[in-house]
């Protein structure tokens, strides 16, 4: 069934995003500030009020125009995009029929930038330490 030919709920197309950005009741119930069972039922409510829905769509990492004028016709239409235009000139080569992403691009930037800040604060550490003994060398031959 068409989106156009359903009420526009809003709980269904906050839940579907949830699902597509594979988060569960209870990670958004947290960035919410509540508990799993107040997601479950805005999920299933037609309507939300507006101040509520920003903080879902600032939960969610979206507009709140994209809860609003999401569809799954959408959805399939943006993906199909890609599979179309990108991978269709790609000559010969299938790069289109296995081009899941198995992890979160966005975490595995984070994980890196932990993991340099982590270094470079071994390395400062090192650094003082190096400089704190070497002013205690100083301090010993005069």
């Amino acid at each position: 069934m068409s989106t156009l030919t359903r009420p526009n709920h809003i709980g269904r197309k906050i839940s579907r995003i949830r699902e597509l950005k594979d988060m569960k009741q209870e990670a958004l119930a947290q960035a919410l500030g509540t508990n799993q069972q107040a997601v479950s039922i805005m999920e299933n409510s037609e309507t939300i009020d507006e101040e509520k829905l920003i903080q879902v769509a600032k939960a969610l990492g979206v507009s709140v125009e994209a809860i609003k004028n999401f569809s799954e016709e959408g959805v399939i239409n943006y993906f199909n995009t890609f599979t179309e235009n990108d991978f269709s000139h790609s000559q010969g080569t299938n790069f289109g029929s296995n081009n899941a992403c198995t992890f979160n691009p966005l975490d595995k930037l984070i994980e890196s930038v932990d993991e340099n800040k982590k270094l470079y604060e071994r390395l400062l550490q090192a650094e003082k330490d190096k400089i704190e003994y070497l002013e205690k060398l100083l301090k010993e031959k005069h």
